[in-house]
């Protein structure tokens, strides 16, 4: 590739003609927390794994500054305004299943401490031109990292904010990327679906419902910030309960919840705004835990989904569709379907999403 820095894009500049699914940066072999970061690329349904897509990611050091070093061979000098990328920097394409790792150093922030510690991510799709840059890599226990800058974050590609584990003192976090969500003129517009809740990819809200059976009874504890380290199941249900098909749907999210035990947390969040009423349907979601004899599964309510003391609006569910489940690890949607019917088939496909998401750093211990 060219090395002229003012005629190359930083994406393309020095990039090696042959990229592997896995890097490590310049930064690796210095002083400083290591950190692994890792995830699969899909396609927009964020469903099917997309193999041969470029990533290019670029960082400070672990004092914050975008270092040079004229021997590092992707060392990229200043350009006539002072400004580069530095050397701490690289290119992975996805495997075949849509994989990528990057190991590197923890960066640090901006000796100003403008910006939360960072690394900064650009995609290459192919058949298109041009890459685009994706939200970056932000980590959830910068202090830096605070409520509101959040409540700002695109969700460009999903959710940046990254949760790391440790194994034999590397962090390691994970980070799936969606192609093209919540990116502007996004080319590749066959994508449809039904809008109930955010999109895979993205962070959930917490929401405080109150818990009228199960293992909360009586609280408003929020399902999002308690548990869901490893797996956990939301089940939606607003205007129109057809409880001949929620009798089963809870029947089976509770034997799920038994067989993985700590792994995996499921809900019911009940959110019908017609007639509502606390008591009432406090009473009838308990009446309904004693009868289908549920162990696990915790029964909730909301007064509807747009109800904004318990924040469940934040999450945009449909009001008056059948059904939303939602699949989350580490507050992070990593599954959805809405309108689905309790049949053997759609209990596999709950079932082969938890097992599809689970892999060599699920049971890890979260780091303190």
């Amino acid at each position: 590739m060219s090395e002229d820095f003012d005629k190359s894009p930083p994406f393309y500049y020095r990039m090696p003609d042959n990229l592997s699914s896995e890097d490590t940066s310049p930064e690796w072999k210095n002083a400083g927390q290591k950190i692994l970061l890792t995830g699969t690329v899909y396609e927009r349904d964020g469903k099917k794994p997309a193999s041969g897509i470029i990533l290019y990611y670029y960082q400070t050091n672990a004092h914050g500054i975008y270092a040079t070093d004229s021997v590092e061979p992707r060392n990229m000098p200043k350009n006539a305004l002072g400004q580069t990328h530095g050397y701490i920097r690289g290119w992975i394409k996805t495997s075949a299943d849509g994989k990528y790792t990057v190991r590197t150093v923890m960066p640090g922030t901006y000796p100003s401490r403008s910006e939360p510690a960072h690394v900064h991510i650009t995609v290459k799709e192919k058949n298109m031109k041009e890459p685009y840059y994706i939200d970056d890599f932000v980590f959830d226990d910068d202090p830096l990292l605070t409520s509101e800058r959040r409540s700002k974050m695109e969700n460009r590609g999903g959710s940046g904010v990254t949760r790391f584990v440790e194994k034999d003192d590397i962090w390691i976090g994970e980070r799936n990327l969606i192609l093209g969500l919540n990116i502007p003129d996004y080319p590749k517009s066959t994508y449809r679906r039904v809008k109930s809740g955010k999109e895979i990819g993205e962070d959930l809200n917490s929401f405080t419902p109150y818990h009228a059976f199960g293992p909360d009874k009586g609280t408003k504890t929020c399902p999002i910030c308690k548990y869901g380290w490893y797996h956990g199941i939301l089940y939606f249900v607003g205007n129109n309960p057809d409880w001949a098909e929620i009798k089963p749907w809870l029947t089976f999210l509770d034997q799920e919840s038994q067989k993985r035990e700590k792994y995996l947390k499921t809900y019911f969040i009940y959110g019908n705004e017609n007639d509502y009423g606390k008591e009432k349907r406090f009473s009838q979601l308990e009446k309904l835990g004693y009868e289908l004899k549920l162990k696990n599964i915790a029964l909730t309510f909301v007064p509807s989904f747009s109800d904004k003391p318990s924040e469940i609006y934040l999450n945009e569910f449909d009001q008056n569709i059948g059904n939303t489940f939602i699949i989350y690890r580490r507050s992070n949607i990593i599954g959805k379907f809405t309108n689905l019917k309790p049949t053997e088939e759609n209990f596999n496909k709950i079932q082969y999403r938890l097992e599809q998401t689970t892999n060599e750093y699920f049971k890890l211990p979260k780091v303190e």
